[in-house]
């Protein structure tokens, strides 16, 4: 059996989709809610295609060719269809990628990491960041406005996080043994999309003034999984700059749940692509139906999932937290 895809003959092989025969042939279509090997169905419509044959706009992870299907991948109709799934995903994304004390740092320190290591009394890695950032002794905190404590989105709950005195406080530190690997700053990605989290309702900020109580009390907004967030890669790739839509999820913000090990879920990251859901046995579960739908982790199923998982997730949902 023969189609086409972008006019290019192709040879179906038994079982693939037309995604995996376009990949096979180097042609790449993004998507959300495949994995290779994984068990996995059509939910995020990222990985659209259109039929030349009857003008359908079809998932192509999971449909197989026919006959005679002319698959068009690089349309403007295609992109456009594209982008859209991805404008409406990020309708119901609540999150920062990068935290916003770090982008508007003038001298490039990466703050939330930094404060990160503090709070885990890991203060060597804490320090090698602010060396990195300041030529020490000096450190340009005395002379700057603070554009990290505006920012701070601890300041959205009750007062933001004193993070100047806290850059003084490692920049002071000395004797400490080097750090047991190299740190180097994290790539702030500033041509990335940068999804933003928005306004807490009273409910969200109530929670969290209760339950981030560590020594800096920030809340460590930026995202764990930014990094391998295919997510954030498309919607960069399809040049949007701010979400179409008005934000509609009515999921927490920032609500951590441990998994498992180092596995943490955050639910209001998560695109419903039921990859956790088909690969994990009695374990991740769908709740409720249409747009309300959401992916939980009942508690006593939380001995049935794996690290693993981490891998699977498109975006920044699932991930580990290494000590």
């Amino acid at each position: 059996m023969q189609f086409t895809i972008n006019n290019t003959p192709v040879e179906v092989l038994d079982g693939e989709t037309i995604l995996e025969a376009a990949q096979r042939m180097g042609c790449e279509i993004p998507s959300l809610c495949y994995a290779k090997g994984a068990k996995h169905k059509s939910s995020c419509m990222v990985c659209a295609v259109k039929n030349e044959v009857n003008g359908q706009i079809i998932p192509s992870c999971t449909t197989r060719p026919e006959e005679g299907m002319k698959i068009t991948t690089d349309s403007e109709e295609v992109l456009l269809a594209r982008t859209l799934s991805l404008e409406l995903l990020l309708s119901d994304h609540r999150a920062d990628c990068e935290a916003p004390c770090s982008m508007v740092c003038p001298a490039g320190l990466d703050v939330e990491r930094m404060i990160g290591y503090y709070d885990a009394g890991q203060y060597a890695q804490a320090r090698a960041l602010v060396v990195g950032a300041f030529s020490l002794p000096v450190v340009a905190c005395d002379t700057c406005k603070a554009p990290c404590e505006k920012a701070c989105r601890r300041g959205m709950v009750d007062k933001a996080v004193s993070i100047r005195a806290i850059i003084k406080e490692v920049a002071a530190m000395s004797g400490l043994p080097a750090p047991d690997q190299e740190v180097r700053q994290s790539e702030r990605g500033k041509k990335l999309f940068q999804s933003q989290l928005g306004r807490l309702t009273e409910k969200e900020r109530k929670r969290l003034q209760e339950t981030v109580i560590s020594a800096s009390r920030c809340l460590h907004c930026a995202c764990a999984g930014r990094v391998d967030c295919k997510l954030r890669l498309y919607a960069t790739d399809a040049s949007i700059k701010r979400p179409r839509y008005s934000a509609s999820s009515a999921l927490p913000a920032m609500c951590k749940v441990h998994a498992t090990g180092r596995l943490w879920f955050e639910q209001a990251k998560c695109i419903r692509c039921g990859l956790c859901v088909y690969n994990s046995e009695n374990g991740f579960t769908f709740k409720d139906r249409g747009f309300g739908m959401q992916v939980v982790l009942p508690e006593e199923n939380r001995s049935h999932v794996c690290e693993e998982l981490a891998a699977l997730c498109p975006t920044g949902a699932l991930y580990l937290v290494y000590s």
